[in-house]
């Protein structure tokens, strides 16, 4: 039965990525291969599909993904995140502190990778709790939570990036919905779940904190902070809102369907900020090349992860068992959209990765849409949900928050696992109200 055979291979996926340490990369290729002898493809079909899979994701995704990480070193090097994120500070008195945290973490982790804004902003975030003397994770699980949602749900992350291609979404319309189904799920996940955290107080590790803080002179200012940090979001959205009130025939719809497609946005991002946050800022341009190679070097693996979710994704697709899996579960009298999250949350809670979780969803889920005509933008934020729930001890988000808050493996599962659940249940109740009025 295909619907087991798919199960044994995932099962087997994740055996090999969570018990064994086995490479991810290698560890999709190895099951893609498995899973299509299994299904009985074609044995001279099977090298080409691995291929066209690799191939068809990273047409895409390289240009998006590799402009991200550049955007994002560049906002970090030059001090503009900081400078985003001194500027709350000091607009929001001691007692909403925490939503300057929330906001600041909301901005800054849009363009970035979670990783880096988590090594980024916590500097701050210990320097905030030290000088207002609240406690330590009343202030950081707020901005967590925010970055958290921004990589789960929100275009340029790896795994909602790849979910919009994968589905045929609308990259603008999903980061507009995204928008309005994130904040709700970061204001319960941080501000409000924080509220009952005031009794745990760890001491970092400061020796873990060499992050360089700039001086107001060195850091451009906060407009051009704002301006370069998020410009792919002002020209993706702003392009999908005004598209929402011009029709076809329009003259200037060529133009804004130009500015609105992510790959000629990231092109115009990355050169704006270039200028903006690296020439203008009197820095060299061997200096702005060293970050951009960094950035590129940080996002090798991920590429190679989307890669070998690409593979078995088309294995899935020729051999025919996604469409079976997607017809038998149409008869299921379950939205398509708690499918979808569903799926991904198991594979969270299995993997680790919340990468992994969505983009191995995507394979089996795709068929949904068009057997229930779901709308493909919602099932990117549904399944974006999914894959953060329940993070444990298989999820580095897991072990890195616990080291840099110096906190046990128990109290980690009460703070951090809590949280993640929370922004993953809120999610998808978020994209279920959302589905009443779109």
């Amino acid at each position: 039965m295909p619907i087991i055979t798919v199960l044994i291979g995932i099962a087997i996926l994740i055996l090999l990525i969570g018990i064994v340490k086995l490479d991810t990369f290698l560890s999709f290729i190895l099951v893609s291969l498995g899973l299509g002898i299994a299904l009985g493809m074609p044995m001279d079909t099977i090298s080409a599909a691995i291929q066209k899979g690799i191939g068809g994701t990273l047409g895409f995704l390289v240009v998006i993904l590799g402009f991200g990480a550049m955007l994002g070193k560049l906002v970090a090097d030059s001090g503009a995140a900081q400078k985003i994120s001194d500027s709350l500070i000091r607009t929001f008195p001691k007692k909403y502190i925490q939503w300057a945290v929330v906001l600041t973490g909301f901005i800054v982790g849009i363009p970035m990778f979670y990783s880096v804004g988590f090594v980024i902003l916590l500097p701050l975030v210990f320097t905030i709790a030290a000088s207002t003397r609240l406690p330590l994770l009343f202030i950081g699980l707020p901005m967590l939570a925010a970055l958290s949602v921004t990589h789960g749900y929100l275009p340029p992350h790896p795994a909602p990036t790849a979910l919009v291609e994968s589905y045929g979404a609308d990259i603008g319309l999903t980061i507009l919905y995204g928008l309005i189904v994130a904040i709700p799920a970061i204001i319960l996940g941080g501000p409000v779940f924080a509220q009952t955290l005031k009794k745990y107080n760890p001491k970092p590790l400061t020796s873990l904190f060499s992050s360089k803080q700039y001086t107001d002179a060195e850091m451009p200012s906060l407009a051009n902070s704002l301006v370069s940090a998020l410009l792919p979001v002002i020209l993706l959205a702003g392009a999908a809102f005004i598209k929402l009130f011009i029709t076809q025939e329009n003259e200037i719809y060529p133009f804004v369907n130009f500015i609105g497609d992510p790959v000629i946005a990231m092109i115009i991002s990355i050169l704006v900020a270039i200028l903006s946050l690296g020439i203008f800022q009197n820095k060299k341009m061997e200096t702005v090349s060293k970050s951009l190679l960094d950035a590129v070097k940080g996002i090798a693996m991920i590429l190679l992860i989307i890669a070998g979710a690409g593979a078995l994704k088309e294995i899935l697709v020729q051999s025919e068992v996604s469409l079976y899996i997607g017809e038998q579960l149409k008869n299921i009298a379950v939205s398509p959209l708690i499918l979808a999250w569903g799926i991904a949350a198991i594979i969270r809670v299995c993997v680790g990765s919340a990468t992994v979780a969505g983009l191995t969803s995507a394979g089996i889920v795709e068929p949904l849409i068009s057997l229930t005509g779901a709308d493909p933008n919602l099932m990117v934020l549904a399944t974006g949900a999914g894959s953060l729930m329940f993070s444990h001890v298989n999820d580095a988000g897991f072990w890195l928050f616990k080291e840099y808050f110096n906190m046990s493996v128990k109290d980690t599962f009460k703070t951090w696992t809590v949280m993640e659940t929370i922004v993953s249940c809120a999610g998808i109740i978020g994209v279920l109200l959302l589905n009443q009025f779109i």
